[in-house]
């Protein structure tokens, strides 16, 4: 049974009690909420999960609710709570949807040290999988949207977790987040696509969420060998230009992507040397989203 065969009453009245047991990849969250659009949100971005057991170890314990006093009324927010530790200052309450996945985002980068984690979008076709590694404005969520829209698997699109025992990329698809013009280019260039309502007025912009598509929910157990590291940069009016990048560059570029080099040390270099050695290290600028699909669909076709 999938989340979305509850009823948004159904699904509310487990929010408001014992909480909703998520599960994306690896990690198991218990959610607690009492509001609505938050409801809603989790209703339409994670009804494709299914409904998990209650005897499932729970890897973090999270709540988002309004604050106590007046705020439940005036001006009414929401706070982001995990485990009673408040890590986020309280956000307006229509913002409840993001300050749920940057609460999740933040629990996983802060606490899942058994992975070097590198923000990063990642997909797969064909066994072929490919790390987008960039900072925010490169276009890296636009471009995970439209190839997940057209048939690769999806393990993330905000970290690559690359598991310390094996040196595999481990799935944690959870919606992919799209900002201010992507969300109506993504609307536009993938109509089939389930994206969430837009959030106005957000620390960066416009926010909306494109839901996981089945397929990457039934493999978000499966995980694949690092195969090509590209560096994304969206450039209007530009041709695509996919080139070489030498492994030292990658390497450095790397690190200043990675959420918890400093925690691993001496592994987390060696695990980021031992990445860009087996993968190929290229840059690629685009444009056009079709330029895009044709040219990762190649890649993943060799």
């Amino acid at each position: 049974m999938n989340i979305s065969e509850l009823s948004e009453n159904q699904l509310s009245k487990r929010l408001n009690d014992d909480g909703l047991i998520l599960q994306a990849g690896p990690f198991v969250t218990r959610l607690n909420s009492s509001i609505p659009c938050l409801v809603k949100g989790i209703h339409g971005l994670y009804g494709n999960y299914p409904l998990v057991d209650d005897d499932l170890f729970v890897d973090f314990h999270v709540r988002v609710n309004p604050p106590a006093g007046i705020r439940r009324w005036f001006r009414p927010q929401a706070r982001f709570r995990f485990d009673n530790y408040k890590p986020f200052t309280p956000l307006p309450m229509d913002q409840a949807v993001p300050i749920f996945e940057w609460g999740l985002n933040w629990c996983i980068s802060n606490y899942a040290h058994q992975y070097l984690i590198v923000h990063s979008a990642v997909v797969e076709r064909n066994g072929v999988s490919i790390i987008f590694p960039a900072p925010p404005g490169s276009g890296k969520s636009t471009l995970c949207a439209a190839l997940v829209s057209k048939g690769w698997r999806l393990l993330s699109d905000e970290m690559a977790l690359i598991d310390r025992a094996d040196q595999q990329l481990v799935p944690v698809p959870r919606p992919v987040s799209l900002k201010n013009q992507s969300i109506d280019l993504i609307r536009d260039y993938a109509p089939d696509m389930y994206l969430g309502s837009s959030t106005k007025g957000t620390t960066k912009g416009t926010i909306a969420n494109m839901a996981v598509p089945q397929s990457s929910i039934q493999r978000q157990l499966e995980k694949v060998k690092p195969c090509f590291i590209v560096f994304p940069k969206y450039t209007a009016g530009a041709e695509p230009v996919l080139q070489q990048m030498s492994a030292p560059l990658a390497g450095i570029k790397l690190i200043e992507n990675c959420f918890n080099y400093h925690v691993l040390g001496e592994e987390g270099f060696n695990m980021i040397t031992g990445l860009v050695d087996s993968c190929e290290c290229l840059e690629f600028s685009y444009s056009q989203l079709d330029d895009a699909l044709q040219i990762f669909n190649e890649l993943s076709e060799q």
